[in-house]
């Protein structure tokens, strides 16, 4: 190895090292995934040319020995859908001696109330280990159940797409949390966070199970999301450019789904571009933890290219609009990125139009994956909805903003 090779990586590993305690800032691409890479990949490559493809190899592998991001993990438990696809489930309990809200009290009677369970779905083409900053802050102060949705990360692939060709809806998702919600949280009240898909998801489940909301859910968090209209999005892209880009993806995403195994060996072959374009779809700010930018980076390389193509069409189909009445009587929070090229912040703005009562928050210089890139925004307003919904005392103390220690317990 080279000096200067041997100096970028050591620099890399020092970065990754350091990163436990940071909180800099990073986030991830979500529905885009696949329309962005003709309007981004001219930038990249020139990017790439000032340095050596072994020499970035070599900084990837330090920093994924020494990135502590995702390392997080809980209890595990599985839940089967309704075409018995197995949906993975891990819950971190609060810790016993922690006090009980008042208006849990109000809630539930007199006798001691079970405890206010937080539900964190993720986006497309990530998994649950995407929250890992809000899971370190609410570890022991609230019980939380993160789950991979179907086809992502260590859920099963979907039955119904796999055996049958069934295309993937967002109403199934709405369904897949269901059974994580019967599996995971069969009792007590429930608070809904959800980013990107996960907020679809979310929105699906109060379309089809509107019981279950009324009855059961107290809060709920729309992080990044959209309600609909997401074909209308042109991801930062000339007029021109993305509407070829909407005439050929589909049929692209389809063709490359039927070659995985080629497209997977090319798309290896092609990572340090890729990893040029998930920046520029996932962060707003220069000066991202390089760990967290690669901690990015493999979520979404995990996911293979036949699940990027089954899922994409939902996203144009989606619409759950009149869904949001079912949120109007209780706390909601809507977070998004005033730069996400996603799913943009007025897809968010015209969700909080919707309810009245929400909090809407817009983050400046943050893109998609907001709750990576700001995430003391993200679990301070976080915080304040738990509280105002009664899920945790108003004195307690969400802390440990960026604890992201690997020899974590379980919850």
């Amino acid at each position: 190895m080279s000096e200067s090779s041997a100096e970028v990586v050591a620099s890399a590993a020092s970065a990754a090292a350091a990163s436990a305690g940071n909180w800099r800032k990073a986030g991830v691409v979500g529905a885009a995934i696949g329309v962005v890479a003709a309007g981004a990949a001219a930038g990249v490559a020139i990017e790439r040319l000032t340095v050596g493809r072994g020499m970035r190899q070599k900084a990837r592998l330090a920093l994924d020995s020494a990135g502590p991001y995702g390392s997080l993990r809980g209890t595990p438990g599985k839940a089967y859908a309704d075409d018995g696809s197995e949906l993975y489930y891990e819950v971190d309990d609060a810790e016993p001696e922690a006090p009980l809200a008042p208006r849990r009290r109000r809630l539930f009677g007199r006798k001691a109330p079970v405890p206010v369970t937080v539900v964190f779905s993720h986006g497309y083409c990530l998994n649950q280990d995407s929250w890992h900053f809000q899971r370190a802050a609410l570890r022991g102060v609230v019980r939380t159940v993160h789950w991979d949705q179907r086809s992502h990360g260590r859920s099963g692939r979907g039955v119904a797409q796999t055996e049958d060709g069934t295309p993937v809806t967002i109403d199934q998702l709405g369904r897949d949390l269901k059974a994580v919600i019967d599996a995971a949280v069969p009792d007590g009240p429930i608070v809904l966070v959800g980013h990107s898909m996960g907020g679809m998801t979310v929105m699906a489940l109060a379309d089809q199970f509107p019981e279950l909301i009324r009855d059961r859910v107290v809060a709920v968090a729309l992080v990044g999301t959209s309600s609909g209209r997401l074909g209308e999005v042109n991801f930062g892209l000339p007029l021109a450019g993305v509407n070829a880009v909407r005439r050929v993806l589909p049929g692209v995403l389809k063709a490359l789904g039927q070659q995985a195994a080629l497209v997977e060996r090319g798309r290896r072959a092609t990572a340090d571009l890729f990893a040029g374009v998930i920046k520029r779809y996932s962060f707003a700010t220069r000066d991202v933890d390089p760990a967290v930018e690669r901690f990015a980076e493999r979520m979404i390389e995990s996911t293979p290219i036949d699940v990027v193509a089954e899922f994409y069409p939902a996203f144009t189909e989606h619409d759950k609009t009149a869904a949001l009445a079912h949120f109007t009587e209780m706390p909601v929070l809507v977070l998004a990125g005033v730069k996400d090229l996603v799913t943009p912040s007025e897809h968010s703005e015209a969700i909080a139009d919707l309810l009245p009562d929400a909090e809407l928050v817009l983050v400046p210089d943050a893109g998609h994956l907001v709750m990576l890139e700001h995430p003391e925004v993200v679990i301070d307003r976080l915080a304040d909805l738990l509280m105002r919904a009664g899920a945790v005392p108003a004195g307690a103390t969400v802390g440990g903003y960026g604890s992201t220690s690997s020899t974590a317990q379980p919850g």
